[in-house]
């Protein structure tokens, strides 16, 4: 649910994307559909025209400094723009655009079909992810179009941004009531700002709308299914589309799983016990490394200087570049490392750390690429936009409490028991301020067959919730990724049991006699 810093991100993939910039001068393109000549058959259908709509597809180079454009160029992908109805029960008024991007099949005698993808958030952007997606699928992958999507107001579709001051409406609590009451403020205040700059469309900003625009864009692409991978959010979504619109997916696979009845804008509620644990996972890793990044030579050691920046912070905000970080942004910092587990990520985190703990020690710090990238998310307005779609949708799914006390009980409580993460978990955020949603929440159907993916000791999407899943849907299987604490294992995690108990699923349409069970690999 917490955006990664770009350095560990990509729709749940570890390269680097480029994100597409939006002006505060660019408007909403919500415009009417023009007419199109339709086929007989298709004229009761109130979406006719949506689905027979001609697609014009392109480069996907924006310009010399599109990064994500020429990834998929080189691949060879090309984009396209697929008009939907801003508001499905008025499919004749006004339309948005959700981007597209697709590498087609090579191996046309056993083409299956598309593989559309969502990469999470929710606001993620994935209509950059074929390239990638379509490597590990290895030689399968030629079998399918792989199909990128930026869902409705993220990246290249039509836009939507609240012009907020941070990418994350995310925060913790602080350690006193008066630091609760400032992080209230500050999530009604985002609310406002959603309400002042994007309130015609809020309404609309949901995941049955996404799941809405996924049918569309499968009859756009003339086909009667699709198949289907979804990481994180995207397995929620998946869970959405396959209850809205059975019958039309073919092979669904979902890693980091979500269980649909925890789901809404409480939902980390559970992830404090999975956060620990990632702590305490890279600690070990830190204590190791003590020579290079000088945090501690035992795991307690790394945690008690963890524990000597968030209260320094509470006392005076530390000073890190040109930002100042305090309480309430600490514990989310340490959040943001605690999603990828391997070497990499776990260096990025500990150089982020030593930054904060000189700082604490008074230092001038300039900070580490990681750090910065962080602090520029949360501190600043450059990803407003990201911060804002994220939010529409988990707010105008399910409705949350709207008494600020139900939240400070439950912190209270909670922080008892971790007082890092307890007060992060458990804090209210800018839907406690929203509009109710226009819809109820999506009953999702009691059975389906889905490959289920999962970690046990993913700190976002937790193992439970993939346990969950896979008991509310007895034709699926789960594979459990077991010693890891990674979030996002297919493609992702460089687990060969992994991806090719994926690949063989992907290949034949058939799911394993029962469920699997693979081991991290060992640093």
């Amino acid at each position: 649910m917490i955006r990664l810093p770009r350095s560990q991100q990509g729709s749940a993939h570890t390269a680097t994307k480029a994100a597409l910039s939006l002006t505060a001068a660019t408007a909403l393109a919500l415009t009417a559909l023009p007419a199109t000549a339709l086929p007989a058959r298709a004229v009761a259908d109130p979406l006719a025209r949506y689905h027979h709509q001609h697609l014009d597809w392109k480069s996907c180079v924006l310009g010399p400094d599109d990064t994500t454009g020429k990834e998929l160029e080189q691949a060879g992908a090309r984009c396209a723009d697929v008009r939907v109805p801003l508001d499905y029960s008025d499919p004749d008024g006004r339309t948005i655009t959700v981007a597209i991007s697709r590498i087609r099949a090579t191996d046309t005698t056993h083409r299956v079909g598309p593989l559309l993808l969502n990469g999470g958030g929710p606001g993620g952007q994935t209509l950059g992810d074929p390239p990638w997606v379509r490597q590990a699928m290895k030689d399968v992958g030629a079998r399918y179009d792989v199909v990128g999507v930026d869902p409705r107001f993220v990246g290249r579709s039509t836009p939507l941004d609240c012009q907020w001051p941070t990418g994350s409406a995310f925060r913790g609590a602080g350690v006193d009531r008066a630091g609760f009451d400032r992080v209230a403020a500050f999530s009604k205040d985002l609310a406002q700002r959603c309400r002042q700059h994007a309130g015609d469309v809020l309404p609309y900003v949901t995941t049955r709308n996404t799941a809405r625009d996924l049918d569309v864009i499968r009859a756009a692409l003339g086909e009667k299914r699709i198949s289907y991978l979804g990481y994180s959010y995207g397995s929620y979504l998946g869970e959405v589309y396959t209850t809205m619109f059975p019958g039309r997916t073919d092979r669904v696979v979902l890693d980091g799983v979500i269980d649909p009845d925890q789901y809404g804008p409480r939902l980390l509620r559970d992830t404090g016990k999975a956060n620990r644990h990632a702590l305490r996972g890279w600690a070990t890793w830190a204590a190791a490394h003590d020579a290079t990044y000088g945090l501690g030579r035992t795991r307690g050691a790394v945690l008690a200087a963890v524990d000597r920046v968030q209260a320094a912070a509470a006392r005076t905000p530390l000073r890190i570049g040109a930002h100042r970080v305090d309480e309430h942004a600490v514990p989310l910092v340490v959040f943001n490392g605690l999603s990828q587990d391997n070497d990499s990520a776990y260096a990025d985190f500990a150089q982020g750390i030593r930054d904060l703990v000189r700082a604490s020690d008074g230092h001038r710090v300039t900070p580490s690429p990681w750090l910065a990238d962080v602090l520029d998310f949360m501190l600043t307005g450059a990803d407003s936009h990201y911060g804002s779609v994220q939010m529409a949708i988990v707010c105008g799914d399910v409705a949350a409490p709207r008494d600020p006390e139900v939240y400070w009980r439950d912190i209270q409580r909670a922080r008892a028991q971790d007082a890092l993460f307890g007060p992060v978990t458990n804090n209210l955020n800018p839907c406690a301020f929203w509009n109710p949603p226009r819809e109820r929440p999506t009953t999702i159907r009691d059975d389906a067959p889905a490959l289920l993916v999962n970690a046990t000791g993913d700190p976002r999407t937790t193992y439970e919730g993939a346990t969950a899943a896979r008991r509310m849907w007895p034709s699926s299987r789960l594979v459990t990724l077991r010693g890891a604490d990674q979030h996002a294992v297919y493609g992702v995690s460089g687990t060969p049991c992994v991806d090719d108990t994926v690949n063989a699923y992907l290949a034949t349409g058939r799911l394993p006699a029962a469920d699997v069970t693979c081991v991290a690999r060992t640093r």
